[in-house]
Formats: structure tokens, sequence, C-alpha cells
């Protein structure tokens, strides 16, 4: 019988040890590449392995699952260059952090979050371009996070609960503490963006499952107003977009703000949404890797109007970015369309003002993926650019994405965990973590 307490330790010292021992193959960008993978490959291995002895979260422990899988995809999609070296072994030390966090007792896993917050606030003010210069917002977004979460260690109830929930506000990102988001997403060096996608928001929502539920009327009454301002200008600003990256960050937004709202209106945080952030995040995960296919062949962020005609010349690419944007788009049988439904079917609320907010962001999602879809693989093939089909590990990169997005729609969510509720006296929901803040002691 294994100890529960180690497990974490366990699951978080895989990944840790293979970033360790990434120095020694250093000079060898292509064995550093298949040992990182490896590494990914063994921590999904181990958490297969231990989760049946794990105490599942109010959210389930599907996001448990997806991280080394969404971390080997990222590496996946990645050119072999030496420049992105120190970026394949930040993954991993993410994803050690991140492992940790997600199965450690509540301290513990405020000061794998804290860590986390000092490793992307130093990675934010250390790499910028011309074309990204430094975000000073992003950074105060994380330094704000930073203090919250010291906060919740240090303070008494109810400062302590609305750090907390200030914290979440930035990890799972809702209007207006979207910088980070952004900016992570736009500025983090190599694979990292694609990887920190699902990474940030799977750590949101592990910290506000236990807080759902002990939310006061005005807390709930002023998040639910600021998820729908989140939705709309999510998806108001991805339609104005032209740089492809900052087109799915604020996609991300418009989704992740969905969230916040079914959430707090109904004061819990089950499978199902765990469910619908898993799959928001893979599906923007497979985007960015897709895009960074096309940045590899042409350049770092090439204006998307200057491609066209891949459907013919990238038939692989073409066919997997075509069912990307239909799982993105919320079109069954894929995941995304399973965790939407999921959440407004087991939704409380009546049909309101809020239910239209979200289906009219979410029907805007499918005009401009589908419209950005459209401009790379379709129209004339230009004769100056040199058109080459997928790679074997992009192609797995993508096939993965896909399968997974897939599985996700048809697989049922109560093998990932029971799907609690709360209850109508407001209670915390069982399975919380006992060290859960409460707004008033």
């Amino acid at each position: 019988m294994i100890d529960a307490t180690l497990i974490p330790w366990i699951l978080a010292g895989i990944p840790l040890l293979g970033a360790a021992l990434s120095p020694a193959l250093w000079a060898h960008p292509h064995r550093l590449m298949a040992w990182s993978v490896g590494i990914c490959a063994a921590s999904l291995a181990s958490v297969a392995g231990l989760a049946g002895f794990l105490a599942a979260p109010p959210e389930g422990l599907l996001l448990l699952f997806l991280l080394p899988l969404t971390a080997g995809v990222s590496l996946l999609g990645q050119p072999h260059q030496q420049s992105h070296r120190a970026s394949w072994v930040l993954t991993l030390v993410f994803l050690s952090l991140g492992l940790g966090a997600l199965t450690s007792q509540p301290v513990v896993a405020k000061l794998f979050l804290m860590v986390i917050h000092g490793f992307v606030i130093v990675l934010l003010y250390s790499h910028h371009t011309p074309l990204w210069p430094i975000s000073w917002w992003g950074l105060g977004a994380y330094t704000l996070g930073a203090l919250c979460l010291l906060l919740t260690l240090i303070a008494a109830p109810p400062v302590a609960s609305m750090a907390a929930l200030l914290a979440c506000t930035i990890l799972l990102p809702v209007v207006p503490f979207q910088d980070g988001h952004l900016t992570a997403l736009t500025r983090l060096p190599g694979n990292l963006p694609s990887f920190m996608v699902l990474l940030f928001p799977a750590l949101g929502l592990h910290s506000l499952a236990p807080l759902a539920a002990t939310l006061p009327e005005s807390v709930v009454w002023m998040m639910s107003l600021l998820a729908l301002a989140g939705t709309a200008y999510g998806a108001v600003k991805a339609l104005a977009q032209s740089r492809v990256r900052l087109l799915l960050a604020y996609s991300s937004l418009s989704f992740f703000s969905m969230l916040w709202w079914c959430v707090v209106t109904t004061r819990t945080a089950t499978p199902r949404a765990a469910l619908y952030v898993g799959a928001v995040g893979l599906v923007m995960c497979g985007l960015l890797v897709a895009w960074q296919i096309i940045r590899t062949r042409y350049g770092d962020d090439v204006d998307p109007q200057a491609i066209s005609g891949l459907a013919s010349t990238m038939p692989q690419y073409a066919v997997l970015l075509s069912l990307l944007a239909l799982a993105a788009m919320g079109l069954p049988p894929f995941g995304v369309f399973a965790g939407f439904m999921g959440l407004l079917l087991s939704s409380t609320a009546a049909f309101s003002a809020g239910i239209i907010v979200l289906v009219s962001a979410w029907l805007s999602s499918s005009w401009y993926i589908l419209d950005l879809v459209q401009r790379l693989l379709f129209g004339n093939r230009r004769s100056d650019l040199r058109y080459a089909d997928l790679l074997q590990t992009e192609l797995a990169a993508l096939v993965i994405v896909v399968l997974t997005l897939l599985a996700l729609g048809i697989v049922p969510i109560s093998l990932f965990g029971p799907d609690r509720t709360a209850t109508s006296t407001g209670a915390e929901p069982p399975g919380a973590h006992s060290g859960s803040l409460a707004w008033n002691r």
C-alpha cells in the first residue's frame, strides 16, 4: 500500500528529475527533445498508476491526466532547434510544479503555485522581442497573484478568502485580470504558451473548486457580471485580431469566462467543469501548435493573410487543422461541445440574458475560427512559397490532440470522478479540501 502523502512528491518528482538530468543531453537537441517527451510519457504513466490512491477533488482527476499529455504534445510540435532547449526543460519544471499543486494539501499547493508565479515573472521579464515587447500589465498580474497567494497563507478570513478568489481570476482568466493570461500566451518562449494555455486554467479551477460553494451572494453577483463582460470582451477582441496568437488568447479568455459564469451561478465546480477546461485548453494547445508549424516554415508571426492554398499543398495539415477548428467551434462529438453542453444542462440558472451572452459569444467563435482556417487552407497557391507537409513529430502532436478531444466527447465523465453538486444550503460539496477557506468563521 502506497502512503498517500508521498504520491504528490512522486508525481512531481518524475518530471523534476527529468529536468535535472536534461543538461547531460544539452549538446544534442534531438536527444533532449526525445528525452523530454519520454519524461512526459513516464509522468502520464505514473498518474495512471497512482490516481487510484488519490482522493478525488471536487472537479475530479481528468486534469491530472491531461497535464502530462498536453506537455508532451507541446514538445512534439516544436522544431528541434537549439534556441528552444531551455523551454523544453522549463516545460518539465512547470509540469512538476503543476502536478504538485493539483495533488498536494492546500498549504503546500499554494507554495507550488507561488513558485510557478515566480518562474513566469522571471520569464516574462527576460524574454521579449520588438514584435512582442515587455508587458508590465502582465508582469503586474502575476506579481499580484503571488501576493494574493501569500495572503492566503498569513491572513485570516475574509481577507484570505478574497485573496484566494483574486488569485483564481489570474490563473483562470476573467476581466479585468486577463493581462497575465494574454501575456503568457504571446510572450513566453518556445512551446510554453501551448502548455500554459491548459496549465494555468487547470490550476485556477482546482483552486476555485473549494471556494465556489462558500461565495457570498454579493460576490456571486459581481463575478457573474465580470464573467459575462469577459465573455463578450474576449469574443469582440478576437474578431478584431490579425495576429493569430492574440486571436487565440482572446478566444480562450472568452471561453474561460463562460466557465466562470457557470461555476459562480451554480456555486460548484464539478467534473463537467474540468472536462470543459481540459477540452478548451487542449484545443487551444492544438491550434497554437498548428500555428507554430506555420511559423517554423515561414517566420515568426507571419501574417496569416500572406499564407494560402494549404489545403492542396499540405493535405495532412489541412485535415487536422480543420478537425481542430470544428472542435474549437464546439461541434459534436468533440470534448468542447460535451463540456459546454454539460455545464449549461447542469446549470440551475433559468434562461436569462447571461445565457444569451454565452451563446452569442459561442457563435462568434465559430466565425473567427472558421475565418482563420479558411484564409490558411484556401485561396491561390503562391509560387514564391515553399510548401512542406507535416513532419512525423508534428503529425503525431496534432493527431494526439484530435483523438483526445474526440475521446473527451464520448467517454463518460463519471470515469474521472463523481459529479458532485452543491447542496441547497450552500454547504461545501463533499470531497472539497479540508483546508479550504471560508468567507466567514
